[in-house]
Order: structure tokens, then sequence, then C-alpha cells
């Protein structure tokens, strides 16, 4: 008798089959297997040790298949966390009302937060399916452990840390037991705000519905930088991109800020109760300037990575940004320092003031102690933010906002792309100590699935520009297939193909007749074809026609490298770099050649220089023929393509059409040629082929109306 499992797998396979119906008949499925495969057999053939399995029941089996195709969004989590943690087992509780019955909606939980708690346990928030819930994962001290399990018990609201909708963006750090998050708080995506939870500090968020403080934020990352030795002294920076307020009379204009808050914030004792009294934020610029003065900018921030120095107190952001117009696509990467934000941070406050209501900066008295800063020992005599006077409160409520942004280090973008198929999506960089000294190695993702590998060179080497050294397709489509068979307890992943399972000899792998596998003469394995031709190593000639055009094809491994081309006409004559003219030009991908002459017979070499090193890339021979050649002759059974199609347009009449078509298909299939008529022989008229023809024209001539000259009609007057 078969458990409640196979019977919901067999359930599944059987609605598989009866949709099949129209196109496989039931006798299909009533032929004897060449191969049957127990339980036990199928495990080990698969060689999973444990089984890979969710011990879920299906009411709550659609929350975490974000887990199992790709749902969770890897770009919002420590990328860290995933790699060191396998996932063995998954227990849940049994929720019979949680199956998403929505139509339209993504009713499914999308990780949102994802940080390490402990040595063994993590801390997740989640979508949860428009109901945000928090939790701890449990995951053991050590990979070898396969330990991954979750205590519903500690299953929480995870309001003010996960956003409801998987479209909104999310940005989070955790910071002993502290959990800061930049999230939307409502379902519809209309408040937002940086909120601070777990631990012993009370719960804080920015002032709620005021535009001046967040106005449509985009969240992106988040990141905790100690400003001294007194933990008082430490800083949150929350990098997002915003609707300008100071742009409203220029349209809806998207800026990347950068914000701060001190970790120690406690809130206002009687204005600004339970929210943030040290948040400020300002403008994160990366343009690039014009001859002209003016600045072609990137306003839309995708990504940061955070780049510690040996000084943990000055580290160095690396962030990706892309245009927000249609017409121009670029990207670009840029660089900040502590040094260049903590004195944008410290610059005057933007006021908006004047007959106009301009923005501009605040030229009054800024109260003590200047907001901002945090209450401590070190920079001040204040314990809390809660004994700050009245007056820093509502400065600080009314003035959230800096008048100086924060340019990148030297004036511009270390790395741009414009006019690619692709935008930046993603930043991590490794900073590596070479022979010749250090480097910081960008790996940038894009849009479309491709990683770039970038350097950035520093200053005293060859240039104070970014090198691109390689352009990485990292996925394959249609590679990886996989079956998954899913029942009420559980789903499973195998293999399409199980080419060992048939046995060592070459005949049981034949008689099995599995498309997916083939003899390799040895084993039963996986067949792959082979789509790549084999190429013949020979030397490179290329024959060219006096008087027409020639392309030598030369592209270098290298982008960075400079192209150059030398020429050898005879063997006992000296090589010679070939000369730029309007006749010969270099192209992006090679030499070309133009009204090509006797005189450009010979050996070209294409060389690549680079920083000093020069390579050779390629030798050809290029061979010159006169145009009063006679062309080659061809054998006799063959003739041009085109003969038989010029001997049609010559013809005047269909019927030679179809006389030439004929002896053309006579040709071709050996089959004797039917006789036609002459189509050069005139045709006799038709009255004399037809004698009821002259009647036909008599009778057609007697119904026929005189039509004479149309006459133009004189305009007709308004009296007639």
């Amino acid at each position: 008798m078969l458990d409640e499992s196979s019977k919901a797998t067999e359930a599944l396979f059987t609605a598989a089959a009866t949709s099949l119906s129209p196109f496989l008949s039931r006798s299909h499925f009533s032929l004897t297997p060449f191969l049957s495969l127990s339980f036990l057999s199928f495990s080990l053939s698969l060689s999973l040790s444990p089984p890979f399995s969710l011990s879920l029941p299906l009411s709550f089996l659609s929350p975490f298949l974000s887990v199992l195709w790709g749902r969770t969004a890897v770009g919002e989590t420590p990328t860290s966390v995933i790699n060191q943690y396998r996932v063995g087992q998954l227990h849940t509780p049994s929720v019979t009302d949680a199956l998403c019955v929505c139509v339209c909606m993504d009713c499914v939980n999308y990780v949102k937060v994802l940080h390490h708690y402990n040595r063994t346990h993590l801390y997740a928030c989640g979508t949860g399916a428009f109901h945000p819930t928090c939790t701890f994962v449990e995951v053991g001290q050590r990979m070898e452990d396969h330990v991954f399990h979750i205590d519903p018990s500690q299953m929480e609201d995870g309001k003010g840390r996960s956003p409801y909708d998987p479209r909104h963006n999310a940005a989070s750090v955790l910071i002993g037991d502290e959990l800061y998050a930049g999230v939307a708080t409502d379902l519809m995506g209309r408040d937002f705000t940086i909120f601070r939870s777990l631990g012993r500090k009370p719960s804080i968020r920015t002032e709620q519905h005021d535009s001046r403080w967040l106005n449509e934020p985009k969240f992106v990352g988040a990141f905790w930088v100690p400003e001294s030795e007194n933990e008082d002294d430490d800083k949150i920076f929350f990098f997002f991109r915003e609707t300008a307020v100071e742009a409203q009379g220029i349209g809806k204009v998207t800026y990347t800020r950068i914000g701060q808050i001190c970790r120690n914030d406690m809130g206002g004792q009687r204005s600004l109760v339970n929210k943030w009294t040290t948040f400020l934020k300002t403008r994160l610029v990366c343009s690039v300037p014009g001859s002209d003065g003016t600045e072609t900018h990137f306003d839309e921030l995708r990504d940061v990575f955070l780049l510690q120095t040996r000084d943990r107190k000055n580290p160095i952001f690396y962030s990706v940004f892309t245009t927000s117009s249609s017409v121009f696509r670029g990207s670009a990467v840029c660089v900040y320092t502590m040094s260049d934000i903590r004195r944008a941070f410290l610059g005057p406050f933007a006021h908006k003031e004047g007959p106009n209501y301009q923005w501009l900066p605040f030229q009054g008295k800024v109260p003590y102690p200047r907001p901002g800063m945090c209450p401590s020992r070190t920079f001040g005599s204040f314990e809390s933010t809660k004994g700050f006077p009245d007056g820093v409160i509502q400065f600080a409520r009314h003035h959230p906002l800096m008048f100086n942004p924060v340019t990148p280090l030297g004036g511009r973008p270390v790395f741009i792309r414009t006019s690619a198929e692709y935008r930046f999506s993603q930043i991590t960089v490794d900073r590596v100590n070479a022979a010749d000294g250090q480097y910081d190695v960008m790996f940038i993702g894009t849009d479309v699935g491709t990683v770039l590998k970038v350097i950035s060179v520093p200053k005293g080497t060859w240039s104070n520009t970014a090198l691109l050294l390689e352009e990485l397709q990292v996925f394959k489509v249609c590679v990886c297939q996989q079956l998954y068979v899913a029942s009420e307890t559980g789903i499973m992943q195998l293999p399409l193909h199980r080419c060992s399972v048939y046995g060592k000899a070459c005949a049981e792998c034949c008689l099995a007749r599995d498309p997916y596998c083939a003899w390799d003469g040895t084993t039963c394995t996986r067949y792959l074809p082979n789509t790549k031709r084999k190429q013949r190593v020979s030397e490179k000639k290329l024959y060219a026609v006096e008087g027409s055009s020639s392309f030598l094809e030369c592209v270098p491994k290298s982008l960075q490298a400079r192209v150059t081309w030398t020429y050898q006409r005879h063997p006992n004559n000296p090589r010679e770099e070939v000369r730029l003219d309007d006749r010969t030009m270099q192209m992006d991908r090679g030499l070309l050649l133009r009204s090509v002459q006797k005189r450009d017979a010979g050996v070209y070499q294409c060389h690549a220089m680079e920083h000093g090193f020069t390579q050779t890339l390629l030798q050809l021979s290029l061979e010159v023929l006169t145009s009063t050649n006679p062309a080659p002759r061809l054998p006799a059974n063959q003739k041009l393509w085109y003969r038989d199609f010029m001997q049609l347009l010559d013809q005047p009449n269909m019927n030679a059409v179809d006389q030439v078509c004929q002896q053309v298909w006579s040709q071709k299939h050996n089959q004797p040629l039917k006789s036609l008529p002459d189509p050069m022989k005139k045709a006799p008229p038709l009255d004399q082929q037809d004698p009821t023809h002259k009647m036909w024209k008599l009778k057609k001539g007697r119904s026929r109306r005189t039509h004479d000259k149309h006459v133009p009609r004189a305009p007709r007057s308004a009296g007639e």
C-alpha cells in the first residue's frame, strides 16, 4: 500500500499525464520500462546524502519556494552568509490558512534581510506573502553540521524591518544586537522610514510624512563606520536615491543621497520623541565635467561597496550609478572617501528662503551642539540626545538637508561605460598587493548577467584611469535542466539523465535507447553534441583584386593595447611600419586598404603594444590580382549560378521564360526536353488562331460608348 506521500506523487504525475492525453495514447503508459529503480536504489544513484527535501506542508510550501528557485535577491544579502551554509531540512509549523489565494500578486517569501547574528544563528526577514516576518535561523557552528532549523516560537512581526511588497528596496545593517533598516512600513509604499529595532535601545524612526526627511526613497545600502575609539561616536550611513525637494521647480528629478544617524541617538525629550535627532542627508554627486562647464550626471545609484582600509575609521565607498535619461544610456563607478563625506556634513545647511524660495546655504546662527553631532564626551558634554536644547531639536527637524554635496575622488568617475547594451547593477572590490604596487580590482555586475573585471590604477604609475581586463559571460542559457517532483510533504530534485545506471557494457548502454546517453568507449555517459568546428592551423593568405578594397582583421585580447601594422614587400626588403593616409585607414578591428594597388602586395604583421611590451598577433600574406586576369575556368558540368537568371531577363515574353525553365529542369533531373514553341517566332494574330475572336471583337465594338475628351466645367456661381 502506498503512503500519503507516494499517493500525492502519483497524483501529480497522473495529472501531468492527463494533460498530455491529446498527444499520447494510453498504451504509452502501459509499456514495460527498460529499468526499474526502487527508492533506495534511486537515492543511491543520485549520490545524495542526505536526500534534499523540504519537510513542509503544501499550504506553507509556496512562501519558501523563493529559496529554491532564486526568488531570494542575492544582491541584497551578504554573499558570505549564503556561501557558508548548505540547506539540509527545513521544518516549519503547519499553517492551514497561510495558503495564498491572491492572483496578481507575488505571494512568496522574498528574503530582504539576512545577517549573521552570532556564531550559530542567522537573523532573516522576508516579505512573507505581504505579511513581513522575521526569525532566527539555526545553522550550527561549522559547515559540516548540516543544521538549518527554524524555531516557530521565535517568529515575530517584521514590520519596520522588511517591506511588504518585494518590489520595494530595503537596506539594513546589524550592529551587535541592533538592527538598522531603511524600509517601507506600509503595504502601499507611502511611509518610508529608517528604523531601529531589536537590542536594548528604544525603537527610533525618521519623521513621518515629511518630504524634507525622506521623499519616495529607494534604499540601496547601509553601513556602520566608527568615528573614534569611543563607540558613542559611531555613525550609520544610508545610501539611497529619492525625488529631490530642491528641484521641485524643474520637475520630478532623482538625486542620490547619503544620510547619517548616530548609533546612540535616543530621540528628543519634548520634540522628536522616538524620532532621530541626528539625521542629516546630502547629495552624492557622480558626474563628468564638460569642456563648456556643463556636467553629465549619473543620478541613479544602484549599489555601494565598502572597502575597508588599514584605518577602520576611514573606509572607501565604491558606488555604481546609471543615468536617469532614456536618451543617454550610461553607467559609471565613483569612489568616495570618508574625509569628503565628513566635510560635506560639517558644511552649511540648506535653507529655503528669498522671494523665489530658493535653496541657499543657511547664513544664520547654528545652535549648539551642532545638529548631527553625536552626544559623547569626545566632542561635547552631552550624554544623551534627550538632553539637547529645544532649539537644537527644532533646527534639526527643519534642516535635515546639507547644502554642499559629496563629490567623487578625483572629481570624476573612475570607470564609465556609455552606449552599451547593458547597465551596471552590482559591484564588489578586492584590494590586491601586487609586485609593483597595490591595486583595487572591481568586479562589476550588469543587468544582462555579465561581469566586468576592472582594475583601478593608482596615481604615479601608467595612468590615472581604470582598465577593463575582462568581460565574463557568467551564465549560459538552458544548460542546467532538472526535474522537480513535489508532494504535500516535500519536494525532490533529480537530473534528467542517469546514464551510469544502464550498466558498464556497450550493449547495455545502446539497448537502453536513452537519448541523453551514449557510449564513449569506456562508460555510458552523457551525450554532448560537439558544435565546435576543428580548424586547421595554417598560414593566413589573403587575395585582393586591383582597384577593390581589402580588410585585414586583427583584434587584440587586451582592450587597452595599441595596435600597429608593419609591411614587407619582399623577403629581402626591410620591414617598415604601415603609413596611414586616405587610402590606408586603421579601424577598431583591423586595417582597411582602399583601391588596392599592385605595390600593396606583401607580408603584413599586426602588433599589440601595451606598457612597453610588444606582441605579434597576426601575420598574413596579401596577393593582389590584376583586374584584366580572366576568371578561372569552371568544370564542364558546372555553370555560374546567375547565367540562367540573366537569360530569363533577356527574353521578351513568358513563353521564352517557360522554355528556359523547362531546359533548366531537364538538365537538373536528366529528363528529355519537351517540345515547346519557339519563343523567337512571332505568334499569329488572335483572329487567325480562333475564328470566334473576330466576331467577339465586332460585337464589342458595337456596344462601346464614345467618350469625348472631357472639357472642364466652369465654376457654378452662387446665384445658380
